[in-house]
């Protein structure tokens, strides 16, 4: 077999392959017997051996040589990935059969891009910020979480006043000149007062107000107000309280932090889990920015080819992503998609390409980068990381079923290793803040 190959734009690589009449006869071989054993031939059982010319006859040969070319091409091509170490993005394609005798095909296929690094990669020097945790950010923390737990209760006498941090249900039409303005109507919607849902200063002075009792109140718009139409205008809002909930605040008892983390606490330790969750959180988007910003100084000083294909790929794979985040939130694609005024082949290419394509390319520099600095992780190293990953559970389910699937040698045990020393190259290029 020989071989002619050609590097071609966007990593498609040309292959010009020549298979011998001898070679190719082989394959005619196999054409024949798959046929003899498939082939539903009158005097002849399935499975029975053919003559070839019987076989010949019943299909033509015209045919048997089209399947032997056919099933020729194939063999010959996958004999080149192999002998030329080639990795396909997506399927071949067939540009010409130059000749059948002796069997001559031109094909071209997508590759993986080559990656070309140069030297002075390792000059890169970034700065890591040094990360803490304030106390005022636990407190938020804390807030967050005593707000989610909040539950409420009718307040029946009609005497209590709607206060801060109660939930009221309003109806409410905003005017001008006398006038009702578009989209400033809402019927029974339900303000906690103080979450800051609705511009500044309406739901402050909601509070005071008795269930039944009706108000007006002046409310300026900020200027940079999402919606043009109302910014910086001044409005009259006529406010009716339909109804007024108490707030009722958890009370972080060891029993009810419990149910927040699997284990009875006091308030202090309580603070310092909440510091260290933040803290790790804080950690792991700071990776992630770190990792964005070390691409891109990398990509300063390499080359890489990136294939319509494999960008196709990638660009399927981020807007699943995307698609996945949209719907958790109840809302459908189709939906989200219609208010942008987007078909789902123009939202890729205005707002999901450019992200797909700079995560390929950070994607293959840093694993070009993991092969060039031969970044290892000992046996020691997955233990320690393996026991720290457990520590942050204490069910005995739990922590049983993380040690049979961190098993050394199985797949998540190496998706482990290969997210530690990636971690590990990406920190190489970084010193700490002072």
């Amino acid at each position: 077999m020989k071989v002619e190959k050609k590097m071609l734009p966007k990593s498609i690589v040309e292959l010009i392959i020549e298979e011998s009449a001898e070679n190719v006869a082989k394959f005619r071989k196999d054409v024949l017997k798959s046929a003899a054993k498939n082939a539903d031939i009158k005097w002849f059982r399935k499975g029975a051996t053919i003559p070839e010319d019987v076989i010949v006859r019943q299909f033509g040969e015209d045919v048997i040589l089209q399947m032997t070319i056919e099933k020729a091409i194939e063999g010959v091509y996958r004999d080149t990935l192999r002998s030329e170490k080639l990795m396909p993005v997506s399927q071949a394609e067939i540009q010409e059969v130059i000749s059948q005798d002796p069997l001559k095909v031109k094909i071209q296929v997508e590759v993986f891009p080559k990656v070309e690094i140069k030297p002075a990669y390792k000059k890169v020097k970034l700065t890591k910020n040094k990360l803490t945790v304030s106390a005022d950010e636990v407190k938020a923390a804390i807030e967050d979480i005593e707000t989610r737990f909040t539950h409420f209760h009718d307040v029946t006498d009609a005497k209590v006043k709607a206060k801060m941090g109660d939930r009221v249900t309003i109806d409410t039409d905003g005017y001008e000149d006398g006038e009702v303005m578009e989209s400033t109507s809402m019927r029974d919607y339900p303000l906690v007062l103080g979450s800051n849902m609705l511009v500044p200063g309406f739901e402050e002075d909601i509070a005071g107000m008795k269930t039944g009792e009706e108000k007006e109140i002046d409310v300026t718009f900020p200027k940079d107000y999402h919606n043009a139409d109302f910014a910086g205008k001044r409005t009259k809002f006529k406010v009716t309280a339909k109804k007024i909930e108490a707030a009722h605040k958890p009370e972080f008892t060891p029993e009810f932090i419990e149910g927040l983390r699997g284990t009875k606490m006091e308030m202090p330790e309580f603070k310092k889990l909440i510091k260290a969750e933040l803290l790790e959180t804080k950690e792991a988007n700071d990776g992630m920015e770190r990792e964005m910003k070390l691409i891109e100084e990398l990509l300063g000083h390499s080359t890489l080819d990136l294939g319509d294909k494999l960008i196709a790929q990638q660009t399927d794979q981020v807007f699943e992503e995307i698609k996945q985040n949209i719907t958790k939130d109840g809302v459908k694609v189709e939906d989200y998609l219609a208010s942008l005024g987007l078909s789902t082949a123009e939202y890729k290419t205005q707002h999901v390409q450019a992200t797909a394509i700079k995560r390929l390319q950070g994607e293959l520099i840093l694993n070009e980068l993991m092969t060039k600095e031969k970044i290892e992780v000992s046996e020691q190293d997955m233990e320690a990381e393996v026991s720290k990953m457990m520590s942050k559970f204490e069910s005995e389910d739990v922590l049983k079923r993380l040690k049979e699937l961190y098993l050394p040698g199985n797949k998540y045990y190496e998706e482990l290793r290969r997210r530690v020393a990636y971690r590990r190259l990406i920190d190489s290029f970084f010193t700490t803040a002072k």
